[in-house]
């Protein structure tokens, strides 16, 4: 029995290697005969395409690379697979394999700079607000340019943020409308913003139009779907989110233990059915109603009732017992499960709240990871491990739950608290990418001040900003370049900016003196200036404005700047001192003469005091030092509206400076005790007290105040009443003993 067996297999073996052989060699034969065909046809200039040629044809040995909406137009004979098609007619598919180096046209930008088109809206086409605020932060950013001709990235005026096409601010025959741009050009070198996407039920990530070769910068994208080095991941915001500024993240003191009143929050929707609804109907068996408090709710949608559950009331009831804000300021770490869409409001609330996110959204690329590290900020979690995300957390010890609580903060502050931020993130990020020689490393952008602050064209040496001398074991500069602002003719050696510039001189910190004449009278002849023993430079201002004293001069040689008035008053211990503090302070603005901002009720405006008080926000560059990457901020950070009022106004140049370095550093300037005489000194008789007696000159800075506070969208200026004085200043021991003795005399 046992041998017919053996026979039989080896005899249905046999056959099958027969069939083998014949079948393949009939096709191998047909194949043979097909290319003696084209062979024959193309010696007679004829070609003519067979059914049996079902392998596309590469004329190229190395053929370039296409995506597939381009492949889907070649040779009709070519045969794909269905899965192929499907992709190939779905548009979240199309351009899956664009890169920067395959999609993007990088000979626009290496021309013109890095610049951003926002094509002009149409005559009919309505944009949300939140649409519109992404347009207003690009139009007023320094990467905006209204010329085509000049851009490296185009934007659509069409609102494509909402694609779900039961919302009501859905944009229809979007396809149409895109094709006929005369820019398009298949998508390349665009950018196209994206919030949601898809719909019910299955809520899929197709936009609803071929993007052919644009970007993303899209909302709860997957990390299937994400396109690395090409598409951005942004932050689900909402409709509320603030255009400019945003308000502050709520970790005001760093609390020691960092323990709050629960462990874990949660409260949101519950999903009854469909994609979305496994996580969160999980969580009630996590949820222990004291430090571990996960709330869900099925009162949504217009039928929730139809599919509500056996645990629906009992849920809906605990839900309504616990205040939101209450719980997300309360508590250490903030759970953010995927919703329908892998994104969640509940992200950007816990960052702001300074509560520690544990995600649970599988496959979401978190936003602006090409950047961020969120392992410093955040907790990732795996939604099939839910039963373990208490113990997790529980074992983090409180010194890491305080530094990923105080990173939230950076990020909240740095990329996250308003619309703009996020755009100008998005675009810097783009920016690196094209220029890679002088991109910002991983230090920059997960370090205050941030990438937005940090601008790679200055210098691509961290030592050559202020914020990283310690991160580099670096010393602060140990020389200043002063830089005199005159604008008064020379008519007098017994003039004030002559015995200013002598008393800088014989500082022993001072490398230079640059006097900028801003004067409309001729250069002095050489002999007018006194003798010193440092270099002295005259650059005369070519517009002659106010906003010419902060340009980043090469003539500057140290990263230190000594910025003066030419009526200022200080001797050169008072200059030695003001430096020795401004060494501790290098990114700060560090000097004597102080203003102070306050919310004026009455009016409902900031207002501007120059009373002495304890109390200061301001330290005027009449006489101040502060790092000279400032003037480079200056000049193309702010926008050039800012810098114009300046000039028309010859004044306030001051107080935008102040505006621009708390604006980075979060911090108030650093004011310095000076002598007794100084605050006489600086009413005198000069051109410059002549302006602070004028009303208008007081009342333009009161008006300054408010528009730069508008431009930055919130007052960056902070209250200080520190004052740092020269040790054993006032003390009752003998002059001989003090090292700054100078400042107490009179």
């Amino acid at each position: 029995m046992q041998a017919k067996k053996r026979y039989f297999i080896l005899l249905s073996a046999g056959s099958c290697l027969a069939l083998l052989f014949y079948f393949g060699g009939l096709q191998f034969r047909a194949s043979r005969s097909h290319s003696r065909r084209e062979e024959h046809s193309g010696r007679n200039g004829l070609h003519h395409p067979s059914p049996e040629h079902f392998w596309p044809r590469f004329p190229d040995a190395l053929r370039p690379f296409f995506p597939w909406d381009q492949l889907e137009n070649e040779d009709s004979s070519v045969h794909i697979s269905p899965r192929q098609k499907r992709d190939a007619n779905s548009s979240i598919y199309k351009g899956k394999k664009c890169r920067m180096e395959s999609c993007f046209d990088f000979t626009l930008c290496k021309k013109n700079g890095f610049k951003v088109y926002v094509y002009p809206q149409q005559k009919g086409e309505k944009i949300a607000e939140s649409y519109q605020n992404i347009l207003a932060a690009i139009e007023g950013s320094r990467f905006y340019t209204s010329d085509p001709s000049q851009a490296c990235l185009f934007v659509l005026s069409l609102d494509t943020l909402d694609r779900d096409q039961l919302s009501p601010q859905y944009v229809h025959n979007l396809r149409s409308k895109v094709q006929s741009l005369h820019l398009w050009n298949n998508g390349r070198n665009h950018l196209i913003f994206n919030l949601y996407s898809g719909t019910w039920p299955d809520y899929t990530e197709d936009v609803g139009f071929d993007i052919g070769q644009a970007m993303l910068a899209k909302a709860s994208i997957s990390t299937e779907n994400f396109r690395p080095n090409f598409d951005v991941s942004i932050p689900l915001f909402s409709k509320d989110h603030p255009r400019t500024g945003g308000e502050r993240g709520f970790l005001k003191f760093n609390t020691i233990p960092p323990l709050r009143k629960y462990m874990l929050v949660f409260k949101g929707k519950r999903y009854l059915t469909g994609i979305g609804s496994d996580t969160r109907n999980a969580l009630y068996h996590v949820h222990n109603g004291e430090d571990v408090v996960l709330l869900t709710t099925c009162k949504h949608g217009k039928d929730w009732q139809k599919h509500k559950d056996s645990r629906c009331d009992r849920d809906n009831t605990e839900y309504e017992k616990y205040d939101y804000r209450e719980m997300l300021h309360n508590a250490t770490f903030c759970l953010v499960p995927r919703g329908r869409r892998l994104g969640s409001f509940r992200f950007l609330e816990a960052l702001q709240a300074a509560c520690v996110p544990v995600m649970l959204s599988n496959g979401w690329e978190l936003p602006f990871s090409e950047v961020i590290n969120w392992n410093q900020a955040a907790v990732i979690g795996d939604e099939r491990l839910l039963l373990q995300i208490p113990s997790t957390i529980r074992s983090i010890h409180q010194d890491k739950i305080l530094a990923l609580r105080q990173q939230t903060q950076f990020l909240w502050e740095a990329y996250f608290s308003s619309v703009e931020k996020i755009v100008l993130t998005t675009l810097e990020i783009i920016q690196d990418r094209i220029f890679k020689h002088i991109s910002r490393n991983s230090l920059i952008w997960n370090k205050h001040p941030g990438g937005l602050f940090v601008l790679p064209q200055y210098s691509s040496y961290l030592g050559d900003f202020p914020y990283y001398y310690a991160n580099l074991g670096l010393k602060p500069p140990s020389k200043f370049t002063a830089v005199i602002h005159a604008v008064t003719p020379l008519v007098s050696q017994s003039q004030p900016v002559l015995k200013l510039l002598v008393a800088a001189a014989k500082s022993q910190y001072c490398a230079q003196i640059i006097v900028l004449w801003n004067c409309d009278k001729p250069l002095p002849a050489k002999h007018r200036w006194p003798a010193t023993a440092v270099p002295v430079i005259v650059i005369e201002g070519e517009s002659k404005v106010m906003s010419s004293r902060f340009l980043p001069y090469d003539n500057i040689i140290t990263d230190a700047v000594l910025s003066l008035d030419e009526d200022t008053v200080l001797s050169t211990t008072e200059v030695d001192f003001a430096f020795t503090v401004w060494q501790s302070f290098p990114e700060r603005i560090v000097g004597y003469p102080a203003r102070s901002h306050f919310w004026d009720n009455s009016k409902e405006r900031w207002g501007y005091t120059s009373k002495w008080t304890n109390d200061y926000s301001m330290v005027l560059t009449g006489a101040a030092i502060y790092h000279k990457y400032y003037h480079y901020l200056y000049s193309h950070y702010l926008p050039a509206s800012l810098k114009n009022m300046v000039d028309q106004l010859a004044n306030c140049e001051d107080i935008l400076m102040n505006f621009l370095v708390s604006a980075v550093t979060k911090l108030p300037p650093i004011k310095v005790t000076q002598k007794k005489q100084y605050k006489e000194t600086m009413m005198g008789q000069t051109s410059r007290a002549s302006r602070w007696a004028d009303p208008d000159h007081f009342a333009q800075r009161q008006s300054c105040m408010n528009t730069f506070a508008s431009w930055f969208g919130y007052m960056p200026l902070i209250h200080s009443q520190m004052r740092l004085d020269p040790v054993l200043f006032k003390d009752q021991v003998s002059i001989l003993r003090k090292k700054y003795r100078d400042i107490e005399r009179l």
